[in-house]
């Protein structure tokens, strides 16, 4: 779990410093968007270990819970000022904008996924019904062909 927030807080101090790097000659947010991307995922590794249920140390203490809180708002702190930098560079609302977009891409892939999750079952629920349904038809045919069987050899017998 440490190795996780170490990993967003690098992700994070990463991307501003590229950003910071690159911001003055960058022509379009294009230019940056792969650090921008880092940064996101950063601040999304440290807010899922915050998030986490708070782990106990072997005397029953908290753990973490001071570091948690100051990575999450050294993380909000380092994602205000790229979002001014941005707004500088590129124009008022560019950051929102971004944000904003990033927020609808990532409902519509929730989207997406939990569409595909509901063919997949449903295509499941289609052949469970078509197996069951051959089951049923070889049984009734089996049946038919013993009853059948049957007959002849009582009709054999009685003959």
């Amino acid at each position: 779990m440490i190795a996780e927030t170490m990993a967003g807080i690098a992700l994070v101090k990463g991307a501003v410093d590229g950003i910071k790097s690159v911001i003055t000659t960058a022509k379009d947010v294009n230019d940056i968007s792969g650090y921008i991307d880092k940064l996101f995922e950063g601040e999304k590794q440290i807010q899922q270990k915050r998030n986490q249920k708070a782990g106990y140390n072997s005397f029953g203490e908290l753990t973490g819970v001071a570091s948690e809180i100051i990575d999450a708002k050294l993380a909000q702190e380092k994602m205000r000022e790229v979002a001014s930098l941005v707004d500088l560079r590129f124009g008022h609302g560019t950051w929102q904008t971004i944000v904003n977009e990033r927020a609808k891409r990532l409902r519509e892939q929730k989207e997406a996924i939990a569409e595909a999750k509901r063919l997949k079952l449903k295509k499941q629920k289609e052949n469970e019904e078509i197996i069951k349904q051959a089951l049923i038809a070889f049984t009734v045919i089996g049946g038919m062909i013993a009853a059948v069987i049957l007959v002849f050899i009582s009709v054999a017998k009685a003959t």
